[in-house]
Order: C-alpha cells, then sequence, then structure tokens
C-alpha cells in the first residue's frame, strides 16, 4: 500500500487520534472531539471505513466536578481480557481557572465488544503530585504493564514532561516515577515548553517512543525517545533521545502542526503512523478551539539504524 492509497484526512475534525487493531480484525478509532464533551468509540474493518463507522458515546463529561470540561486525548487499550480508556479532564469554576488544570481518568469495559456493554469509572490514576497532566498511554513490556503520560512538574519551567511508571493493575501506578524527556530543544519550546502524547511502538529489539512538542499551532510537531527493549524503562539514562523533531510542518503539501499520534498496522502489515494536523497555517483565536485538526494516515518506513522514517506529512489526497 502507498500513502496514496489513503483517503486523507482519514476523519475530519478529530484530533489527537488513537487507533488499536484488535485480535477481532477490526480498527478501533477513538479521539477528541471538537466540542470536548464526551469520548466516542467506532470501529470498521478497515481503515477508510472509519470515516463512514457510526460513532458510539462510551463517556459524557459531567456538568461541574473534576469531569466537567476539556475531555482530551482519550485512548482505547485491551488489558488482561478487558478494554480501557485513559482520558484527560478539567473542572468548570465559575471564574473558569480550572480549565486547563487536567487530570487523569480510567474507563472500563468487560465487553468483547467496547461499542456495548457499559464503561464504569476506574478514577482518576493518581501520580506523586497532583498537578496538570494529560494524554496517558500504556504498553505491556516483559510481563509488566507500563504507563507514560505529560505531567507538569511544580519544580520544573515549562508546561509538561514525560513520565513512565509500572503499574499494577490498569488504573493505579506503583513504585517510582520516573521523568524521561523534558522540553530542551528549540523546537520543544515554541509558544510553550511541552512534551506530549507519547505513543509506542516496539520494533527491532527496541522500545520507541514518539511524543509532540510545542504549541498546538503550525509548531507542533513529533520528537523521538528509544529505549534497549534489555533496558531498565524506570531509568532515565536508559532512554535516548534525538535531538531534532522526526515529523514537523510541511507547506509544499500543505500540512501544519503534524502530532499526537499513534501507530497501527495495514490490512497488508504495513507500519501505519496515525496523526492529526491542519491544511491551514493561520488561525483565528486560541488553536485549542479550531476544530480542523483531522485524522490523517500514512505508511512509514525503517532506516539501515533500525530507527523509524516518518519522512513528511503527504498531501490531502482522494483515495485511488
Amino acid at each position: 500500500m502507498s500513502n496514496t492509497d489513503f483517503n486523507n484526512p482519514l476523519v475530519e475534525q478529530r484530533a489527537d487520534p488513537w487507533i488499536y487493531k484488535h485480535v477481532d480484525g477490526y480498527y478501533y478509532f477513538t479521539a477528541s472531539v471538537p466540542e470536548y464533551d464526551r469520548i466516542e468509540v467506532r470501529r470498521a474493518r478497515t481503515l477508510e471505513e472509519l470515516a463512514s463507522a457510526e460513532p458510539s458515546v462510551a463517556w459524557r463529561k459531567y456538568e461541574t466536578g473534576p469531569l466537567s470540561a476539556n475531555i482530551w486525548a482519550p485512548e482505547i487499550h485491551y488489558t488482561d481480557g478487558k478494554w480501557y480508556i485513559y482520558f484527560a479532564a478539567a473542572r468548570t469554576t465559575e471564574t473558569n481557572d480550572g480549565l486547563f488544570d487536567h487530570r487523569m481518568f480510567a474507563l472500563e469495559n468487560e465487553s468483547q465488544n467496547p461499542l456495548e456493554g457499559t464503561w464504569v469509572e476506574k478514577g482518576q490514576v493518581k501520580t506523586a503530585w497532583e498537578s496538570f497532566a494529560l494524554d496517558a498511554t500504556s504498553f505491556e513490556h516483559k510481563g509488566k504493564l507500563y504507563y507514560v503520560w505529560a505531567q507538569k512538574d511544580p519544580d520544573i519551567p515549562g508546561n509538561s514532561n514525560l513520565y513512565i511508571s509500572e503499574m499494577s493493575n490498569p488504573w493505579t501506578l506503583t513504585g517510582k516515577q520516573t521523568m524521561i524527556t523534558k522540553p530542551e530543544y528549540d523546537w520543544e519550546t515554541i509558544g510553550f515548553s511541552v512534551n506530549e502524547g507519547p505513543a509506542v511502538l516496539k520494533r527491532n529489539g527496541r522500545i520507541f517512543m514518539t511524543f509532540s512538542a510545542s504549541a498546538t499551532d503550525f509548531n507542533y510537531c513529533m520528537g523521538l525517545l528509544w529505549a534497549d527493549e534489555d533496558a531498565d524503562l524506570l531509568e532515565a539514562s536508559s532512554w535516548n533521545k534525538l535531538s531534532h523533531p522526526v515529523f514537523t510542518t510541511n507547506e509544499e503539501n500543505g500540512q501544519y502542526g503534524p502530532g499526537h499520534n499513534s501507530f497501527t498496522v495495514g490490512e497488508n502489515g504495513e507500519d501505519i503512523l496515525i496523526y492529526h494536523a491542519r491544511n491551514y497555517k493561520e488561525i483565528v483565536g486560541d488553536p485549542l478551539y479550531d476544530p480542523n485538526r483531522h485524522t490523517r494516515a500514512q505508511v512509514f518506513g525503517w532506516n539501515e539504524e533500525g530507527l523509524p522514517v516518518f519522512g513528511i506529512p503527504v498531501k490531502d489526497s482522494a483515495a485511488k
């Protein structure tokens, strides 16, 4: 399959896209909706069919309290025979001072098909301190379940760094919590000092982790970390970081601010990058309230050093 085989955007007005291909052959899709008020899940036999698949509302925000505003970046995972959704939520207050004071939460569904059954709130995923936290993902490695997320450390300047911890169950962290990257290069600190949106890919004897950096306008871009698969993943020194971004705005192709990605595989086993981007540069108002970060897909490859090569964001085009 070539990139031109995808009808991009894959799904319109869906930011922070997460696509998971399950053993049942379905692609499961969730993402931030423009209203930031609910979590939807849809599924399809092919990536293309996700665009027309009927969304099922898994959960809606509350009117007040810690789960009442800016529902962001849901991810759907299948762990120990159950489905889990991780997401971030803020709180509505009279002065709106809580709109960007996010915490992370988990939902659980025991049904074989997560579009059915009941999503049960498992509560806040508690970290070492109470501060702005979001964009959680999880992955299994060597019999252990790990959680990676973005959080503001009150003692470190900037907006968010990436942390890793082991989990005792899919909604509870245990043991040490290690910072594995913070914004330090120019491309990570434009507008805001941000490392967020981690996504994990295991290949070639390594654990790769992409992340997104800078403000959510055309400066948004992706970076890359990796660790040896036999390393102690809870040791910061195990993680290597490229000094340059790996996926950035391409004005010639009309793709601006690509990032907050996930990974999946194509119907023929190809490695596929799922990400959001806009098709224009200038934004009126706060970029977070511009709804046109669309979900896109493209095939990627690997270089001789065993690192992923994402290339540049391809032009929007109808499938051939």
